[in-house]
């Protein structure tokens, strides 16, 4: 059983997510005491009715390896839950994702990772995080050579898991499984010359190189020399752009797609892309299906809803693909 070889396994956090939609939030302009110059605001000591609620499963980890499962690919997840309803709701959520969950630990300790999300118009949210069992999740409660896959995909991390996240990819590098990565701002000092995509998003390349985040030209010119791989930089509603390289690419979204709530944008982006490479390793291809697969899961409530299932029908947006040199956008590895 534990000899099993899987496409892709995902590490990375499993919440409980809980929904809540109400027109009767109210958005407060104060750039001295919000940090984003907008807070949400409720009176205090009344009931407020909430349109709409949703219980789901989330965290980046979960996130991405639902898009694997429902694109038919052997996929299981690494990462912990807490010995909680909570987290025997997130297995059973990725169960029927067809998840594997074998390598899933429970904590007795903490509880599961919880997020609330205060949505007011599902295009702006504000998200209370509890941060438990995921959290504890070390090098001793992962049995390296029982993880046998052709991908490994690093979501988001924080706390004990940063740490020892380069003996992971030692040992991903050493026994010939690929990397993709979604690296967390904490996770930004490290280094990323093994890894073979990098997900990133405007503000985390701007960090990451030390330049304005409008230059792009010079931000792939620095990111094809930190990682050898493919670097994928997100743009929000703007789109993607990316590079191997050799060439250039980039794409905007659909301009008909619906935007109902945009949690789990940035996993679905970066799974999906994933998900095609796996299948095709054309980048074209990749970016066309990661964007189709965000535009799903932004087009309804929850980080795993809407997001497209093997087969499924989309609309291809046209992806520019340009030749790198010198003088033009990237440069050769």
């Amino acid at each position: 059983m534990f000899d099993e070889k899987f496409d892709v396994i995902t590490f990375g956090s499993a919440s409980r997510d809980i929904y809540l939609k109400s027109g009767a939030f109210r958005i407060l302009k104060d750039q001295v005491n919000f940090k984003t110059g907008e807070g949400i605001c409720l009176p205090f000591g009344s009931k407020i009715e909430v349109e709409d609620i949703l219980f789901a499963s989330g965290g980046g980890g979960t996130n991405a390896a639902a898009t694997f499962g429902l694109q038919g690919f052997k996929t299981a997840f690494v990462g912990a839950v807490g010995s909680d309803v909570a987290g025997k709701e997130v297995l059973n959520d990725l169960k029927n994702y067809k998840i594997d969950t074998r390598f899933v630990v429970e904590k007795t300790e903490r509880k599961t990772n919880h997020s609330v999300i205060f949505s007011e118009n599902g295009l702006d949210r504000t998200i209370m995080v509890y941060r438990g069992a995921s959290d504890d999740l070390s090098i001793k409660d992962i049995v390296l050579n029982k993880l046998k896959a052709k991908w490994f995909y690093f979501a988001p991390a924080t706390s004990l898991l940063c740490d020892t996240l380069p003996e992971i990819i030692d040992f991903a590098k050493s026994n010939g499984i690929k990397i993709a990565m979604n690296p967390s701002r904490q996770q930004l000092k490290m280094s990323f010359n093994k890894i073979d995509i990098l997900f990133l998003n405007q503000e985390e390349a701007s960090l990451l190189t030390g330049i304005d985040f409008e230059n792009e030209n010079e931000i792939f010119k620095a990111l094809d020399k930190i990682c050898p791989g493919i670097a994928v930089m997100t743009k929000g509603g703007e789109g993607v752009v990316a590079s191997d390289g050799k060439y250039f690419y980039s794409a905007q979204p659909d301009e008909s797609r619906k935007i109902v709530d945009t949690t789990g944008a940035g996993d679905s982006l970066a799974s999906g892309f994933l998900a095609e490479y796996m299948r095709s390793s054309n980048i074209e291809k990749s970016i066309q299906f990661g964007l189709a697969n965000s535009a799903g899961n932004l087009s309804m409530l929850g980080a795993k809803t809407g997001l497209l299932k093997k087969g499924e029908n989309f609309i291809a947006v046209p992806v520019l693909k340009q030749e790198c040199t010198e003088n033009n956008l990237c440069i050769n590895k």
